[in-house]
């Protein structure tokens, strides 16, 4: 195959491709969400998918949207987040970007917004009409942090 322009990803199909990648990690039957953390230079800072807290015995634990404490909310770790704290230890995240495959909520904005992220690329804003959702926007537009959508430039790419 030869390699023209037309067939060199760009930098966000190929971290994008990374998010989707992480994704594929998470348990979660519904809802698998990736995210990979890249910086200036971009370098591959850190990685992360929605799941469960590190060394818990995870069938202990639900992957339901059920009541009370049968509810996989109460226990998840969203990609963002993981993302964040699977970063090494001493690693500043000031001034980098992250790509993530479903907009992040409220919560995880939070998270951005105190790492120094400074950018986000996201894949699908499905909750877009949710609080959360709103949250997560008016906290990111509060803090100077930028959001956009992920844009295909090649087609053959699919997630």
């Amino acid at each position: 195959m030869e390699i023209t322009a037309r067939t060199i990803i760009s930098w966000d199909e190929y971290f994008m491709g990374m998010a989707f990648l992480s994704a594929l990690r998470s348990k979660d039957p519904s809802t698998q969400v990736g995210a990979c953390i890249v910086d200036a230079d971009n370098k591959v800072v850190s990685n992360g998918y929605n799941g469960m807290p590190r060394l818990l015995n995870e069938a202990k634990l639900t992957w339901n949207k059920g009541k009370d404490l049968d509810n996989k909310y109460l226990y998840v770790v969203h990609a963002e987040l993981n993302a964040i704290l699977n970063s090494r230890a001493g690693t500043d995240l000031r001034g980098c970007r992250i790509y993530v495959t479903l907009f992040p909520c409220n919560e995880c904005a939070k998270a951005i917004i105190q790492a120094g992220i400074n950018e986000i690329i996201y894949y699908e804003d499905k909750y877009e009409s949710m609080v959360e959702t709103k949250a997560a926007k008016r906290l990111f537009d509060l803090a100077g942090v930028k959001y956009r959508a992920y844009s295909l430039r090649i087609p053959q790419i699919s997630f």
